[in-house]
Parts: C-alpha cells; structure tokens; sequence
C-alpha cells in the first residue's frame, strides 16, 4: 500500500494543535495537505480520533467522499460528515479532560465513492472502505488545555 503524506501549515507532526482548532478556541478544522495522492483515487475519507480517551478512542471527525484536490481548507466541510463519538456532524477539536491527548487526523485515498448514509459511524466507513485504500497516511496533533 502506498503511503500519502499529511501535514497542516497550523501544526507540525507530534506538535501542539494550536487553541484555534480546539473546544479552548473556535473549534474549526485545521488546514489539511494531503501528497502523493494515487492517480486512480476517486475520493478521500477523513477520520479524526483520540485513542487516549478515557471510554475507548473519540472520534472527533468523520468525513467521506473528499475531493482528492490535495488540500482540506480550514474551517470547512470537504465531504459527507458521518457521527462522530458525541453524535454530532462536525468536526469537534481537541478537548481532553486531563493531560495531554493525541489526535490522529487519518486520511485514506479510495478507489471508489462511498454510498453512505450520513449517520454511518466511524466503524461503518472503516468497513465500507475496506479493500478499497489505495493510500493512506496521517498526521498526529497534541493537545493539553490550560487551565
């Protein structure tokens, strides 16, 4: 499987995600740059999580069917949201009740367009995706609050 490369201009891989992108700032996405996407790719999928969550990994993101144009704009709905963890259809940021979180931003390169409905979780997107990823790749963000 190829790999893609992520990155953001708001954060370095393993750095702190900057207040902006959190429940401490506006709570937007961050900008994504999404390289080394396949020629074949016929749409991205998206996927936010906390895996140091107390219950059990967050999904904070869901996101399918992204345009493989190589840039997710901040502040924006580059697909089909799906559920996140908490219910909702948006992307939540970084929140952690203590310590310091990672936050994985997951991007998948698909070989097709996923037929979903929106309520469709986490697990549902991993197993409509299944043996369709050409490429994937990730960029892992930080985040403690200041209290």
């Amino acid at each position: 499987m190829k790999a893609l490369s992520v990155s953001s201009p708001a954060f370095e891989n393993n750095t702190l995600v900057p207040a902006k992108y959190t429940c401490d700032g506006d709570d937007v996405n961050p900008p994504l740059t999404i390289e080394g996407t396949p020629e074949e790719t016929k749409s991205l999928v998206l996927i936010v999580d906390d895996p140091d969550a107390t219950i059990g990994t967050w999904d904070h993101w869901v996101v399918w069917n992204i345009p493989p144009t190589g840039k997710i704009a901040e502040n924006t709905v580059p697909g089909t949201e799906g559920l996140t963890t908490d219910r909702q259809h948006a992307y939540g940021g970084p929140c952690p009740p203590w310590g310091t979180h990672r936050y994985f931003f997951k991007v998948y390169a698909l070989d097709i367009m996923l037929n979903l409905s929106p309520n469709s979780t986490k697990k549902d997107v991993e197993k409509a995706m299944q043996s369709h990823v050409l490429a994937q790749g990730e960029l892992i963000g930080l985040y403690r609050r200041s209290r």
